[in-house]
């Protein structure tokens, strides 16, 4: 639902006011705050001054379509808009709990299970993508759906951001980044099955929630091939042994996966390179340079 002010908000979906709000620290992105309702409430805000309309709105729709799987816990997101010029997004407050015996297991099994659900309801008109677009970080993640997920990764992941990213190469470099995407399909295969994608799933994307179990937050969801929700689960580490294991017990990877795993995480190092600067750029061409 959207509003027109952080109060009409609260008293909306609350039906009370404000009385206090505490600033929460981790975001790289937006800020985030606690929100200390008189009726005794407690909701979680995030607010970004520069973000774009759409920009919340995108992730309401990312949450609501990893719940809809009944797969996996994420917080419920209860309204939007704009006050003054900052975005805003209101969410459940959702507290950690102290981590179940079986967390890791239990979330290879869960995103395993969410990987394997109906991705019908999420993409009209092709196989892969998303019947809106998004974000990643704040950066715009394009979803036109595609017939294969060679050409949706190909026109949708890596042509943009190489597009985005031109200033940092020079000539022989882009002779080697169109050789890699006029070659892509020598190393992409296509999923057994489309599945619907977290689409950021580093250690800082999910959490304990209430029940111990973990939940997923700060999606940018399409649908694609899972194995490139489990290659970004590689790149900055944090996962441990036992939720690959348990992954790979529900959904094994398909013969291969190791030598793609650098391509998909190249979409994510690019949109690093364009949000963060050039410390990525050898870790970008090492990988462009590898499959060229």
């Amino acid at each position: 639902m959207e509003f027109s002010s952080i109060n009409a908000a609260v008293s909306g979906l609350f039906g009370a006011e404000i009385e206090s709000s505490e600033r929460l620290y981790g975001g790289d992105i937006n800020d985030a705050f606690a929100l200390h309702l008189k009726n005794g409430v407690l909701a979680f805000m995030k607010s970004n001054r520069s973000a774009p309309a759409r920009f919340f709105k995108a992730e309401i729709e990312g949450l609501s379509a990893i719940a809809k799987t009944e797969t996996i816990g994420t917080p419920r997101a209860l309204g939007y808009g704009s006050d003054n010029g900052r975005a805003f997004l209101i969410l459940e407050y959702v507290s950690d709990g102290k981590r179940a015996k079986r967390f890791w297991e239990t979330f290879g099994q869960k995103l395993a299970a969410m990987h394997k659900a109906d991705t019908s309801p999420h993409v009209h008109g092709g196989n892969f993508g998303f019947d809106s677009g998004n974000y990643i970080g704040r950066t715009k993640q394009i979803n036109s759906p595609k017939d294969t997920w060679t050409d949706f990764f190909r026109e949708c992941r890596l042509v943009p951001q190489f597009k985005a990213a031109e200033r940092f190469f020079g000539a022989s470099d882009i002779k080697r980044i169109n050789s890699l995407l006029d070659n892509l399909d020598k190393y992409l295969i296509e999923p057994e099955r489309p599945s619907l994608l977290h689409g950021d799933l580093w250690s800082g994307n999910f959490m304990n929630g209430p029940d111990g179990e973990a939940w997923l937050i700060d999606p940018a969801v399409y649908v694609g091939h899972a194995e490139a929700d489990i290659a970004m689960t590689e790149l900055f580490g944090g996962f441990d042994a036992r939720f690959y294991a348990a992954y790979r017990e529900a959904a094994p990877l398909e013969p291969g996966y190791n030598d793609r795993r650098d391509l998909y995480n190249l979409y994510q190092l690019l949109n690093h390179l364009n949000m963060f600067g050039g410390s990525y750029l050898g870790s970008v061409m090492r990988i462009v340079k590898k499959y060229s």
